[in-house]
C-alpha cells in the first residue's frame, strides 16, 4: 500500500482541495465552507491539512478557531470541519492519518481543545468524548449527541459552555 503523506495545505493546493470536497460530499457547501474559512480570521494554515498518495491530494481536514463561552468567560478552542476523503480512496487509512496529524499538530501548537459537530461514532475512536461529558453545546442546529470534544490540555473544557462556531459554518447547517 502506498504511503499517506499529511502536510499543511499550500496556496497551490486550493483547487485540489475543492475537488476532494466536491467528490466527497453531495453539492458544494463544504467546498464553499473551506473557502470562506480560508478567507476569515479563524483560518490557521498549519491546521488545514491535506493527505497525499503518490503526489495526488486525496484528503483534506480543516481545524479553525472558535470560542467557548461559559461561566468562566470566553476561551479559544478549535473546531473540525469539514474532513473529506476522495470516495475511491476510502478505507485506506487516509482519514486516520489526517485525524492523528491534526490532533498532534494542534497539541504541538498549544491549542487546548477540539470540538466536532457530526459523526460521533467515527470521532470517538480517536479519543473524542461526547460533548455532554464536558457540558458543552454549540450554536449549530445539530443534535446534542452529535457533538464530541477532546481536551488537548487537561481541564481546558472544565465548566462547559457553548461553542460558538464562526458564522460561515451556519450556511451549511
Amino acid at each position: 500500500m502506498e504511503e499517506v503523506i499529511v502536510r499543511a495545505e499550500s496556496p497551490e493546493d486550493v483547487k485540489a482541495i475543492d475537488v476532494v470536497n466536491l467528490s466527497a460530499f453531495e453539492g458544494d457547501a463544504e467546498a464553499q465552507l473551506v473557502d470562506a474559512v480560508r478567507r476569515s480570521p479563524d483560518f490557521i494554515r498549519d491546521l488545514s491539512l491535506v493527505a497525499e498518495i503518490n503526489g495526488r491530494i486525496v484528503g483534506h481536514l480543516l481545524l479553525s478557531k472558535a470560542a467557548l463561552e461559559g461561566e468562566g468567560g470566553r476561551k479559544s478552542v478549535l473546531v473540525l470541519g469539514p474532513m473529506s476523503v476522495v470516495p475511491s480512496q476510502s478505507h485506506r487509512g487516509i482519514g486516520v492519518a489526517l485525524m492523528q496529524a491534526a490532533v498532534n499538530r494542534a497539541r504541538d501548537m498549544r491549542y487546548t481543545a477540539i470540538v466536532i459537530a457530526g459523526r460521533p461514532d467515527y470521532y470517538e475512536r480517536f479519543g473524542f468524548k461526547p460533548g455532554s461529558e464536558f457540558s458543552i453545546s454549540t450554536n449549530l442546529p445539530v443534535p446534542e449527541d452529535a457533538v464530541t470534544a477532546m481536551e488537548l490540555v487537561s481541564g481546558a473544557l472544565a465548566g462547559g459552555g457553548r461553542v460558538v462556531y464562526p458564522a460561515v459554518f451556519e450556511a451549511i447547517y
